[in-house]
């Protein structure tokens, strides 16, 4: 086992002894002095914000130029929490984000995105997102390293009280079970050469590789859905150094034929032409 990979479990670890010191405290006679139960925390504070420098000080010295792969989607998109305008992309350098990126179905005809709302509705079906259900493509040829699908897909979190939920519950308690799930349902590509692409959030049950499959650029390999640490149906694409996303760091890309669209900006792909998958 790594040192980076001991010290997230160490981390994850802490957390959970000083929530259940806490719930004793709460709930029965502590069973230790009021200070000692927030040394846990202290040591989980340090170990990510150790972790944390050390892979923002990784990122400026390897300066590694962007690979460029297929995009994992076809059709009308549009981009959230872009690596185009800042680094890390998603605010951490954990679980190889350092350049992921969020892609949100636009399409041209038909209903839209439903409009984020500060009260009502507080969420909303995930067959109301354009996204829910879209294919997603193999960016290169690769061999597939994991690929999970049981987790289910949640109601959306875009209104004011289900996004405080999921901020102050929902991500808490997943950052504490692991990245899994954090990511929820996801697929791993290898792509040779050290890097691996990652794709989060698909959909239950809509696998169309397992792990050992080989895959072509611009195979179906699953659907869009809304698993784990999710707001809405949408994609979260990212290229890093190693299949354990414990460990991982992440490697910035640049799609070919679009580049890597910055917050807001819409983007179209025509589907590919593969042979017999």
């Amino acid at each position: 086992m790594s040192v980076r990979k001991a010290a997230a479990i160490l981390g994850r670890c802490c957390w959970i002894v000083f929530v259940a010191l806490v719930l004793v405290g709460v709930l029965a006679d502590p069973l230790l002095p009021f200070w000692l139960t927030f040394v846990p925390a202290a040591v989980a504070v340090a170990v990510t914000l150790v972790l944390g420098r050390l892979s923002g000080q990784e990122v400026a010295v390897r300066k590694r130029a962007a690979v460029e792969v297929d995009p994992p989607v076809s059709g009308r998109w549009s981009a959230l929490n872009s690596p185009a305008d800042r680094v890390p992309s998603h605010g951490v350098h954990s679980c190889g984000q350092t350049y992921a990126i969020d892609v949100v179905a636009e399409p041209e005809e038909g209903e839209g995105r439903p409009p984020f709302r500060w009260v009502w509705p507080v969420a909303r079906r995930n067959e109301d997102f354009p996204a829910f259900g879209a294919p997603l493509l193999a960016v290169a040829d690769g061999t597939v390293v994991h690929a999970s699908d049981g987790r289910r897909d949640h109601l959306s979190r875009n209104s004011g009280p289900a996004l405080a939920y999921l901020m102050l519950f929902e991500a808490s308690a997943r950052d504490l079970a692991g990245p899994r799930h954090l990511f929820g349902n996801h697929i791993v590509l290898d792509l040779g050469d050290g890097v691996y692409a990652a794709y989060a959030h698909l959909r239950r049950g809509s696998l169309q590789v397992k792990a050992g499959d080989t895959v072509r650029a611009g195979q179906r390999i699953a659907r869009c859905g809304n698993s784990g640490n999710s707001t809405e149906p949408h994609v979260h694409f990212q290229l890093m150094d190693h299949p354990d996303l414990d460990v991982a760091r992440g490697i910035p890309f640049t799609w070919r034929g679009v580049g890597v669209p910055a917050n807001g900006e819409t983007f179209v792909v025509r589907e590919p032409v593969v042979g017999d998958w």
